[in-house]
């Protein structure tokens, strides 16, 4: 009797071998162990840093939310990160502690690669040694049922949460900018060279405390949450040196009026955080703004510009409803959708419950929550 191991060839004449754990089985056909399937996949369970940027070195079209500056950037505000693979499959998973020594996992825009079934088990493992309660992925995919079919089948359940939006406007940035000012608005394209002619000055702006402090008066008027000034700062200084992350500041005389970050990650970019003050409104420097910052992403290789965010109902119901609607995201889409992206509507929030009771008080906390603003 032998314990098998990586170089072990079985021979004729062993009747019986002894698996890892130590349990005796008797060799047939059907039970022969796969060494290929064993030994032979590439098996990285936990990553470092620097080993995660190597892995995505191979997946070029992962999401900004999966990448390594992303991860640093959660933990320096309540999160832990642990990062995985398996064969072309892995994951950035995100940890929030919770009382009772209990987290809550979370995959951003994740896992990437074709992660089921094989990647699953790997990330049961991380999660039970991390006592996580649940699972939460937002896949960085488009909505589809056979995808939807695929998650149930594996044990996840639709989560009536999502953190990230589920349906956005995503801007063609292959055409030549004739082209991509013509599939805009009619009113966009005035109001963006209205502003060019009334001498609004976009340029690059690194004073992150201005900025901060503009979203903090931004958010107090138009009534939504924003993060803390020190964590865009912290986004700024982790992106900004690999050229991933720019802000652009619209001015007039020198007087700062709106300001926007936008990240690129591949051939995508992403406008995630805007500010903006009252004066000059006229002046029209948000259009000019948006606009600058797709030539800036467009000059740096990348095909989309994703505004980030509208009210999750289709197109029909978006275009008959939005000037009546100031709530929520209805107060940005009258602005976004004059940029002429497409409508895009992603898989949503999955859950994986692992402690079932604490799961689904969690979720009635949650909905609560939400129905209470």
């Amino acid at each position: 009797m032998k314990f098998i191991n990586k170089n072990h060839v079985l021979t004729d004449g062993e009747k019986f071998i002894m698996y890892p754990a130590g349990r005796k089985v008797k060799l047939s056909r059907r039970n022969r162990p796969n060494y290929s399937r064993w030994y032979n996949r590439r098996v990285t369970p936990l990553l470092t840093l620097n080993h995660w940027s190597e892995f995505l070195t191979d997946h070029p079209g992962a999401h900004l939310l999966q990448s390594p500056q992303w991860g640093e950037l959660k933990t320096s505000f309540g999160w832990e990160v642990e990062r995985l693979s398996i064969e072309h499959a892995g994951a950035q998973v995100l940890f929030r502690r919770f009382p009772l020594g209990l987290t809550l996992a979370y995959i951003p825009k994740g896992p990437i690669g074709e992660w089921l079934p094989h990647l699953l088990p790997e990330l049961d493992a991380l999660c039970r040694q991390r006592r996580a309660f649940v699972l939460k992925i937002e896949p960085d995919s488009v909505s589809d049922p056979t995808h939807t079919d695929r998650l149930k089948e594996h044990g996840f359940i639709p989560s009536p949460q999502t953190i990230q939006p589920r349906r956005t406007l995503i801007v063609d940035l292959e055409d030549d900018e004739d082209q991509i000012l013509a599939h805009m608005h009619q009113k966009t394209r005035y109001n963006i060279r209205l502003a060019s002619r009334k001498e609004i000055e976009v340029r690059p702006w690194d004073d992150l405390e201005s900025f901060g402090r503009m979203i903090l008066k931004t958010a107090a008027r138009d009534r939504f949450s924003v993060h803390v000034p020190a964590y865009y700062k912290r986004a700024y200084n982790l992106f900004h040196p690999s050229g991933e992350c720019e802000v652009f500041v619209a001015s007039y005389k020198n007087q700062p009026l709106a300001a926007l970050m936008v990240f690129i990650q591949g051939t995508r970019s992403w406008y995630l955080y805007g500010a903006s003050t009252t004066k000059h409104r006229n002046l029209m420097p948000n259009y000019l703004l948006q606009w600058e910052a797709m030539r800036w992403a467009r000059s740096r290789g990348c095909t989309q510009y994703d505004l980030w965010g509208v009210p999750d109902e289709d197109l029909e119901t978006l275009e008959t409803r939005f000037t009546s609607r100031r709530e929520g995201l209805w107060g940005v889409y009258r602005f976004k959708r004059g940029f002429g992206g497409d409508l895009v509507r992603t898989a949503g929030a999955w859950d994986r419950p692992y402690n079932k009771p604490i799961y689904w008080l969690y979720r009635r906390v949650s909905s609560w929550r939400s129905s209470n603003g």
